[in-house]
């Protein structure tokens, strides 16, 4: 395994982006317009959509195509299968505190979790059986920056509640790794819903880390990895590498052979990554939608304006 020696900045920025991002995208002026009855049907994007918080819909085949807007109103959104998980922050409670929603297919609430932090990323495992979310939250005394990550799963059939990972043991170059400022961030779900990947952050830096959900262990992989997002095939991981302060390029890492591959967006993206399918990856970028090519070609593609937090239904 490569040494690890890359350097862990500016989560302070991400945290400010994340409050930002919540408060100012959270509006009410489009009330008005007609609403949605949406499903989980196959060949669809959904997203939040930017001016009104809904959860919004188009044709995969056929993004340009006017969204139809649900009900529902989510801050970070993400689905698998016939389950969907919405966290939606709720307005005026200060420190924040985020529900958890956990959809069925017809996007109705099965279960609701409500926690402490602002709402960061959200997963659902490609079986449909599992949810994580990450949160900001603050006032950790450990945290020298007065906030960290609370990223926790919840299991759809058994109703199995793990509110964080952070007592995941973790080993770092064969030996257990310990300290009291551990955080993780941006879950990701091999197919068999078991195996799942993650961002450990901890002494100024950041891990991949792989996991066993059963076992409930890992072990860091790579150095220099945040919010991964791990292919349909399993072989891939697309994540945000920092190249400078505030500052971080698309890549896609090949977990056989650890070659990392830059995307054609140059521009910094502050986003958990998403594949439609093992040639493409989706990312949420200035108020817009974008696609781009998993393997370093081409060049990035607006798929849907007024738009965050991309999903695709299968």
């Amino acid at each position: 395994m490569k040494k690890l020696v890359l350097a862990f900045t500016g989560t302070a920025l991400l945290v400010a982006a994340a409050v930002t991002y919540t408060v100012s995208a959270r509006h009410d002026s489009a009330d008005a317009e007609p609403v949605a009855q949406l499903t989980l049907a196959p060949g669809q994007l959904l997203f939040r959509s930017v001016p009104t918080g809904r959860v919004g819909a188009v044709p995969l085949a056929d993004p340009s195509a006017k969204p139809q807007l649900s009900a529902l109103k989510c801050d970070r959104f993400a689905v698998a299968k016939q389950t969907a998980v919405c966290l939606a922050v709720q307005p005026g409670t200060l420190p924040a505190v985020t529900d958890v929603l956990v959809l069925d297919d017809h996007l109705g609430v099965r279960h609701t979790e409500t926690l402490p932090g602002t709402p960061s990323r959200a997963r659902v495992s490609p079986d449909g059986k599992r949810v994580s979310w990450t949160l900001f939250v603050t006032g950790d005394s450990y945290a020298q920056t007065g906030f960290s990550t609370r990223a926790g799963l919840y299991e759809v059939d058994s109703g199995r509640l793990v509110k964080t990972i952070e007592e995941l043991p973790v080993f770092v170059v064969g030996d257990r790794y310990f300290a009291s400022d551990v955080n993780y961030w941006g879950i990701t779900f091999a197919p068999d819903g078991n195996r799942f990947y993650a961002t450990l952050g901890s002494k100024g830096k950041t891990y991949l880390v792989q996991a066993d959900y059963a076992r409930f262990r890992g072990k860091a992989v790579r150095e220099n990895v945040e919010c991964p997002s791990l292919s349909p095939d399993g072989k891939r991981v697309a994540f945000k590498k920092k190249v400078g302060a505030g500052v971080w390029r698309l890549s896609v890492l090949d977990l056989a052979s650890q070659r990392e591959t830059e995307l054609a967006e140059t521009r910094s993206v502050d986003d958990q990554a998403l594949w439609p399918d093992d040639h493409t990856v989706l990312y949420g970028l200035d108020n817009a939608v974008w696609a781009v090519p998993a393997d370093g070609s081409g060049a990035p593609r607006k798929l849907a304006g007024d738009a965050a937090s991309p999903a695709v239904t299968g």
